[in-house]
């Protein structure tokens, strides 16, 4: 029943996503009345109660406006656009990109080990499950503007460690064993780098850290990476709205 309830809600937040590029990609603006629920339907080929459910999740955030006896339309909040919003699920590559950067991946190790206690709950795992840890900094020329720390379920990517690239983006490489992600939760904070990784790495320089502590999840609501991202705070600023 758990897994039925995750794989649920899986798919009403992948719905609102979709309503939300739908309305996007169609140049909706204020005042602009959505599809009727028939239309929706038909077109997602989703179920009736699971696209009330999404539309709620619109309403919530104030995306839409229910007027009753008349249908959905597109509210003011809808038009707010923000430049690098903290929301958007996208691989660390792209992100980086998106900031202008042209990154190279440095993978400081790769291996495959038993999970302390808080990856094996992250990722959902049992007692014997083993994890892929991927240690890597994210470089602008010379200048380190990032240090990550994957964690991958071993089953997620089967074959040997050594013949694959692990500097490119990891999502990529789960979507090539049919593991990518679809959307995450994740945690923000305001830290330092840990001193034995400024000490091991030679990142004294780095300064503060905006630190994402992120766990990605597949269509089928199943955890497939957790992450651990530093940002250099000198780097990066992030972007939302607030209502």
């Amino acid at each position: 029943m758990r897994n039925g309830l995750r794989d649920k809600r899986t798919v009403v937040a992948q719905l609102r996503e979709e309503l939300s590029l739908l309305i996007e990609k169609e140049k909706l603006v204020t005042g602009d009345r959505l599809p009727t629920e028939l239309e929706l339907t038909g077109r997602f080929r989703i179920s009736r109660p699971a696209l009330r459910e999404a539309l709620k999740l619109l309403e919530q955030d104030g995306i839409i406006n229910v007027v009753h006896g008349k249908g959905r339309f597109i509210s003011a909040t809808a038009a707010l656009r923000v430049e690098r919003p903290i929301t958007c699920f996208e691989s660390v590559t792209d992100m980086v990109r998106r900031f202008g950067y042209q990154p190279n991946n440095k993978v400081l190790s790769i291996s495959e080990e038993e999970p302390d206690p808080e990856i094996a709950k992250a990722l959902a795992l049992n007692s014997s499950a083993r994890v892929i840890r991927l240690e890597r900094l994210r470089m602008q020329n010379d200048k380190v503007i990032m240090y990550c720390v994957d964690y991958v379920p071993r089953s997620a990517i089967p074959g040997r460690l050594d013949d694959l690239d692990w500097t490119g983006s990891l999502l990529d490489l789960l979507e090539k064993h049919y593991q990518r992600p679809k959307m995450s939760t994740a945690t923000a904070s305001a830290v330092m780098l840990p001193q034995h990784i400024v000490d091991r790495n030679n990142l004294h320089d780095f300064g503060p850290a905006f630190l994402i502590e992120e766990i990605a999840f597949s269509d089928a609501g199943l955890p497939v990476a957790y992450a651990q991202d530093y940002h250099r705070g000198s780097a990066f600023s992030f972007s939302f709205v607030r209502k």
